[in-house]
């Protein structure tokens, strides 16, 4: 099984390592709507909005609060300025949402802006024109995402019916404002490991993804034709539920037809964790997401319009939380196992240990280790020209011991599905000191 592994990360990084800019499109032959979900956003939506409509000018943004309590709502009314005279931004929308109807998960909060923009656009628009563009608060869509998203292979294709941009972090490199000397690095490092996570792995993952035809969607960056949602909406719109709702929407789509793409020729900036509580917080969810997700592998399996190799690539995804759980329970019964044999005849142990079997927990460290400290040197070559070669294997033993958070995030969602937990908790940001965080059951 590691040689497999291996084996599959060498494949996915060869077109990662060779991949050229492709051309662009035109993005004025397509209608442009950013979905901004925020709650209790005051600190972030301001910059965030003034951003969008000065870099993207032709664009609608339409800001979704939910129910936040505090002046979220009152920021966008302002910007929006005067509602009677003409004077008003036209491209700038409120959709609001209450409690008990309010913090119910993010995809809720997207189906409230699906609804209200149908009802925009009135019965006789052109939906395969409309994309919808989900953003989050701190989000910052790079300045050419429209062209290169409008390009011929993506969005210029009327198969395509969404698209996932490469996600960078904003703060990479930039040390946590507050705590001491080892509280600011170690903060800097788990914001590297975020960045070196999604701009290489998760790239190339998504790059490979392209022959199997399995591209997935992301929570920020995530490009989808108002078309394409039309046509799995159920109930109260096209996000089910999920806490991976963006996973979930790619099965859905995926399994009715339609094409995904995905690009790093643009990005969008979105700010990492410093805190490992936090970020355990927000893995454990995306964990969970995941386990919830399960419940589409016959759908998957039986979809005609994805390949096997496709339908396994899918399967294997929503497979690996539950590896995760039973890799923690079956690795260490053959050190337990050793470690019995060694209190028992330490002197027989030793002398199979010199006599050879050293390499076969070399050859074992290797195999295990290496998948993922590829991805430090692969990062430090592709994102980060100026670092060191040191620094960039550097990276990849960070990576390779960041991994083992996901076997934790893994047992705190199951953990969390047994209690019947499955309310959707925002993740503080880093500048957030207290918040009150609500938590509603689906």
């Amino acid at each position: 099984m590691s040689v497999a592994f291996v084996t599959y990360v060498c494949l996915i990084v060869v077109p990662y390592m060779r991949h050229k800019p492709l051309p662009t499109g035109d993005p004025a032959r397509l209608e442009w709507h950013f979905f901004v979900p925020c709650r209790d956003e005051e600190p972030v939506i301001a910059d965030t909005i003034v951003y969008l409509r000065t870099t993207f000018p032709h664009a609608h943004v339409w800001v979704i609060d939910d129910d936040s309590e505090d002046g979220t709502a009152a920021v966008v009314t302002s910007l929006r300025g005067p509602r009677h005279g003409g004077s008003g931004d036209k491209h700038l929308h409120l959709v609001q949402r209450r409690r008990p109807l309010a913090r119910t998960g993010k995809g809720d909060a997207l189906n409230a802006a699906y609804r209200a923009l149908k009802h925009w656009m009135g019965k006789h628009a052109d939906t395969d024109r409309a994309i919808i563009v989900v953003v989050d608060a701190d989000g910052r869509p790079a300045a050419n995402c429209l062209e290169v998203c409008s390009a011929g292979h993506l969005f210029g294709d009327g198969r395509v019916g969404a698209v996932q941009v490469d996600v960078r972090m904003s703060n990479r490199g930039m040390p946590p404002a507050e705590g001491g000397f080892f509280a600011k690095r170690f903060g800097s490092a788990l914001v590297r490991m975020q960045d070196l996570e999604f701009r290489s792995a998760i790239a190339a993952i998504q790059l490979s993804r392209g022959h199997t035809g399995t591209i997935s969607m992301g929570g920020n960056g995530q490009f989808t034709r108002l078309s394409a949602l039309d046509s799995i909406v159920e109930g109260a719109g096209p996000w089910r539920g999920a806490l991976l709702e963006d996973f979930e929407l790619g099965v859905h789509l995926l399994t009715v037809g339609w094409h995904t793409g995905f690009t790093v020729d643009t990005h969008v900036d979105q700010e990492a964790l410093y805190s490992m509580r936090r970020f355990l917080t927000q893995r454990t969810r995306w964990g969970q997401g995941t386990m919830q997700c399960s419940r589409y592998v016959r759908r998957i399996w039986d979809s005609r319009h994805l390949s096997t190799l496709g339908a396994a690539e899918m399967l294997y995804y929503l497979a690996q939380p539950w590896m995760q759980l039973l890799g923690t329970l079956i690795y260490p019964i053959p050190f337990v196992l050793l470690g019995f044999r060694a209190a028992e005849d330490p002197v027989a142990v030793w002398e199979w240990f010199s006599g050879g079997a050293w390499l076969l927990f070399a050859t074992y460290g290797s195999f295990g280790l290496m998948p993922f400290l590829i991805w430090g040197p692969i990062y430090r070559k592709k994102c980060e020209p100026d670092k060191s070669f040191l620094r960039g294997v550097a990276y990849g033993f960070g990576y390779a011991l960041y991994i083992y958070t996901f076997y934790i995030t893994s047992w705190r969602a199951l953990i969390r599905m047994i209690r019947g937990n499955n309310g959707w908790t925002k993740t503080r940001r880093n500048t957030e000191t207290h918040t009150s965080v609500v938590a509603l059951d689906h």
